[in-house]
């Protein structure tokens, strides 16, 4: 197995100015991947467009920013990708938020705008280029859960369930598409070295070390490499914990 399994491919990926979603954009341009990559900020795309570009010149990078948490921006992303690409053949779930509230402080503003981005988006994403993936015979999905998924902490109950959700999504669309050769991973990732991971330092109140959590860069190497096999085997859903 090599990452010649991704070369050529093409790839949607969101989130893409993220801690987390930066380093996959670098590390599928490295495996050959033509990108369109989307998040809300136009300026930081267009710098990671220019950063790619340069190190990779005979790859295609489109982008586009999109505010997936409102349905008809979605649409115009779907509509922007199909502008882009004949077909789409890795769809990477990478974009989150993590309100962080207590139950009674939370408003429904706050959970419907945590489920559009980390659940509803996901779910229309999949829907809709995994159809390019089953006529082609062969899809990668990568979404990006959290260890959230799995346990449950004060004022972190919409994000956590939106995690929840992600994972049993996931679970099902593995069994439902793995017979077209389509196949879907779930990555759950404890804290990391982001803009995120200070957020879990000050909802914890407690005596945290962030250099103790996980780097991006080794996440985003990692699932590079899991999704490059293309024989019988898959890691279906992955949990990543730091050692500390």
């Amino acid at each position: 197995m090599t990452n010649q399994t991704l070369k050529n491919k093409n790839c949607l990926l969101t989130g893409a100015t993220g801690g987390l979603g930066k380093e996959l954009a670098i590390h599928f341009a490295e495996s050959g991947c033509n990108l369109f990559l989307t998040s809300r900020s136009n300026e930081k795309l267009g710098k990671l467009q220019n950063e790619l570009k340069s190190l990779f010149p005979n790859l295609q990078i489109h982008f586009g920013a999109f505010d997936i948490s409102v349905h008809n921006e979605i649409e115009k992303l779907i509509k922007s990708v199909r502008s882009a690409f004949t077909s789409t053949d890795i769809l990477v779930n990478c974009a989150g938020i993590f309100p962080v509230k207590l139950l009674q402080e939370s408003t429904i503003n706050d959970f419907d705008k945590c489920f559009n981005v980390n659940i509803r988006a996901p779910f229309i994403l999949c829907k809709e280029f995994s159809q390019d993936m089953v006529n082609k015979k062969w899809g990668r999905i990568v979404n990006i859960a959290s260890s959230g998924a799995y346990n449950g902490r004060k004022k972190t109950s919409i994000y956590r369930s939106t995690k929840h959700a992600l994972l049993g999504f996931s679970r099902s669309i593995h069994s439902e598409l793995k017979e077209h050769n389509v196949r879907t991973f779930c990555i759950s990732p404890g804290p990391i070295k982001t803009p995120m991971g200070n957020e879990i330092i000050k909802y914890e109140n407690q005596n945290e070390n962030f250099e103790s959590f996980m780097n991006p860069t080794e996440i985003a190497e990692f699932i590079t490499h899991i999704i490059s096999y293309d024989s019988e085997m898959i890691s279906e859903e992955v949990r990543l914990s730091r050692i500390n």
